[in-house]
């Protein structure tokens, strides 16, 4: 598998997550605080009170997450697939390490399949930020400095 086709995979499905998730925390706020991640698996209510305002915020957060995964499929360039991956580390490992903590309401199937679902998230940042650094195409800086010196 190419390097290009990796990181088109890796953001596909980080966009697909982020999105599924906006979508529904935002437009359906009450079935996500009662039922996600769905097939009868109840991960939100279990830590804490419902907050409308809260659910609605994470929706939109994520689908501001989903802008960037988006553009960076679209463009595939360093600085768009170094920024996926900021934004995926910096979403992914405190969300993660929150959940690594606060155990509570979940039973061990459900804290595995969470956990492996954050830490795939978190890993697929780290990821994309080691496919951007392996790139060979110039970095938006490098061709302005080009450009600007010819």
């Amino acid at each position: 598998m190419t390097l290009q086709r990796w990181k088109r995979i890796a953001l596909g499905y980080l966009a697909v997550v982020t999105g599924q998730i906006g979508l529904w925390a935002l437009l359906a706020p009450r079935s996500f605080y009662d039922d996600f991640p769905g097939l009868g698996r109840a991960w939100v209510s279990v830590d804490g009170p419902y907050n409308e305002h809260l659910v609605r915020d994470v929706g939109a957060l994520n689908l501001a997450i989903l802008a960037v995964f988006v553009i960076a499929w679209l463009r595939l360039d360093r600085n768009s697939v170094t920024l996926a991956g900021v934004v995926a580390l910096v979403w992914g490992v405190p969300h993660a390490s929150y959940h690594v903590v606060n155990t509570d309401g979940l039973g061990s199937g459900d804290l595995v399949a969470s956990l492996l679902g954050l830490g795939l998230f978190a890993l697929l940042g780290a990821g994309l930020l080691w496919a951007a650094r392996r790139s060979d195409e110039p970095t938006a800086d490098a061709v302005a400095a080009t450009t600007v010196a010819s």
